[in-house]
């Protein structure tokens, strides 16, 4: 007899291979990830809308199918969670403010049908900021997500209640998405990991503005064949999305072995000096030796990353002014006042600055494809401090570093991000106060599932996920 922990802390392929053997029963599945939540979430807040009945509901009709011998899906019967920015149909989607507490789509996204039409089962949805904006899971509507493994400290964000409902065992899977760190910067908070794909590799609708590059949708997962699979059944061109990728990468959680012998590594601790506490630098370079023993070749190197903080931040406000600014004109005082900030600076950009953008893009990604001629990956901190008071807004200083905007903390990310090069977050230590650390794998352009080898191997290497909180 398989036991509630047993079954919510297992891997996805374990899950499946149970429930097609019938060794359990889909509902027994759902059940006891439905305890899980109803034990844990009211400590943690991780869970904002819940649908238990109905993935009951689907738990037992899929045991009939079961036993009918329907064909399985690569997910039949594995319950998912789902981001309050991810449009579900029929289940409340906030996004966090309150100007949708009481929002529900008609339709479901993307990622949210590829899931179901796998076998997935949808238990709710998981707290994000305001519109997904910042790095610290709060709002209006629903208040702060804890950090399970220290219920003072922020979980990070935007994708923070996945990440901790991951940690909690409340679903082995869990969908995020990826501004400036959103699939990165919880997964490392919370000892889990979070894949930010290449632009146009998971397909996104609806969405706003239907080119830009810099938002993506990603899988999280405890372990890096878990997101792998998961990015197996979510990847792939979609005609309702105009800059998704043709190709479709299949089969990838059974293909992650491999020899890193002579592989290039690029080393970057700080990312080109940027201003990273020193336990959170002291965990990461600890973990060079690791690298070294899979056979990797270390050089300490950083791209020419020049140029990254004004191309994110000037594209960052224009999006939230496309995105929102119509919105703001009647709704300003429901909105917070970091989501008005952008908004504003976006109203500040002329055609000339936007064009200035785009030139230093272009030179960047130039400079991006000369590095990765040289190397094969870049390692590099995911955050560049550790979990941070829940009653803190945003880090306001890193070292004796003051920082002028809400996001500035964030660069070790949103460098990354606008390079669109793949990147993942994976357990890499923890502190002295047993706070979770990642370290950041980043791969050359289009080369995401080189950086899910690298990362898979890493984990093998340490098994630093299988650490649980203590209230789990």
């Amino acid at each position: 007899m398989t036991d509630q922990n047993q079954i919510c802390f297992m891997d996805v392929k374990m899950m499946a291979g149970l429930i097609s053997r019938r060794d359990v029963s889909v509902e027994e599945v759902i059940q006891a990830h439905i305890q899980q939540i109803q034990k844990l979430n009211p400590t943690v807040n991780a869970v904002v809308t819940f649908t238990p009945e109905e993935a009951l509901k689907q738990a037992r009709l899929m045991d009939q199918q079961l036993k009918a011998g329907v064909p399985l899906g690569p997910l039949f019967g594995i319950p998912v969670l789902f981001k309050d920015l991810t449009h579900t149909n029929g289940i409340r989607t906030t996004f966090g403010s309150p100007i949708f507490k009481d929002f529900v789509p008609s339709a479901d996204s993307i990622v949210v049908e590829r899931l179901k039409e796998a076998g997935a089962i949808c238990l709710g949805k998981t707290n994000t900021p305001e519109f997904g904006a910042g790095s610290q899971t709060f709002n209006q509507v629903f208040g702060s997500t804890k950090n399970p493994y220290d219920l003072t400290k922020t979980c990070g964000g935007s994708s923070g209640g996945s990440a901790v409902a991951l940690a909690c065992g409340f679903s082995p899977i869990a969908d995020g998405s990826d501004f400036g760190g959103s699939l990165r910067n919880p997964a490392s908070f919370c000892n889990v990991v979070g894949f930010r794909p290449s632009s146009g590799r998971v397909p996104v609708w609806p969405k706003e503005s239907g080119w830009f590059p810099l938002t993506v949708a990603g899988p999280m997962g405890r372990t890096v064949g878990d997101v792998a699979l998961m990015l197996s059944v979510i990847n792939g061109y979609d005609s309702r999305d105009p800059i998704s990728l043709d190709t479709n990468l299949k089969d990838l959680a059974g293909l992650l072995q491999t020899n890193f012998t002579g592989t290039r590594v690029a080393w970057s601790p700080t990312l080109g000096e940027l201003p990273v506490q020193k336990e959170v630098l002291d965990i990461i370079n600890l973990q060079q030796m690791t690298f070294e023993s899979m056979g990797c070749d270390i050089e300490k190197a950083t791209p020419d990353l020049e140029d990254s903080d004004e191309i994110f931040e000037g594209l960052r406000a224009w999006h939230y002014n496309v995105c929102f600014g119509d919105m703001m004109k009647t709704q300003k005082s429901q909105m917070k006042d970091t989501v008005i900030w952008n908004i504003e600076q976006g109203k500040k950009l002329s055609g000339s600055d936007l064009g200035r953008i785009e030139k230093k893009r272009t030179r960047l990604h130039a400079r991006i494809i000369s590095f990765f001629s040289k190397f094969d990956y870049l390692v590099a901190p995911v955050v560049q401090v550790l979990p941070f008071s829940i009653d803190m807004p945003y880090v306001t200083k890193i070292n004796d570093v003051e920082l002028d905007t809400y996001i500035e903390w964030m660069r070790s990310c949103y460098r990354i991000s606008v390079t669109g090069l793949p990147a993942i977050s994976v357990p890499c230590g923890f502190s002295e106060k047993g706070l979770p650390v990642g370290i950041q794998i980043i791969g050359g352009f289009r080369k995401d599932f080189e950086v899910l080898k690298l990362a898979h191997a890493f984990e093998k290497q340490t098994e630093l996920w299988r650490r649980r909180p203590s209230l789990a």
